[in-house]
């Protein structure tokens, strides 16, 4: 697990190659990783926006952009954390992601960017 920590937001990443949805000899390598966000703050924050950095070592480095996490925009009182679990597919079994969440103080509507750290994504393809 990674994690990072901007103005009292803390984000952690845990990753996790997906053997059985992956087929690597079609270059097909399946991730997920599980975020969680927590408010280590005393204000409160929303999460508006997330901009992803995708590097995959078979392609060039894509940029992923949008609303949101999964379809939520989550309000993170003061103690407060928010979970979920997204994917990312590779053509080749290594790679890494980071970014940014932009969140919103909703005391005075103050932007905030918060960093995503930067997690590795390496298949185990020679387990059995």
């Amino acid at each position: 697990m990674v994690t990072a920590v901007t103005k009292g937001i803390q984000v952690s990443v845990e990753v996790t190659y997906q053997a059985e949805f992956s087929n690597p000899h079609q270059h097909h390598y399946v991730f997920t990783y599980k975020v969680t966000i927590a408010n280590k703050s005393k204000q409160t924050f929303q999460l508006l926006r997330r901009r992803w950095e995708i590097y995959d070592a078979a392609e060039a480095p894509k940029i992923v952009e949008g609303m949101g996490v999964v379809g939520q925009q989550p309000v993170l009182e003061p103690g407060q954390s928010h979970t979920y679990v997204s994917g990312c597919n590779l053509k080749s079994g290594l790679g890494k992601m980071k970014g940014v969440f932009t969140m919103e103080k909703l005391f005075d509507g103050k932007l905030i960017d918060v960093s995503i750290p930067e997690f590795q994504m390496i298949a185990n393809i020679f387990h059995n």
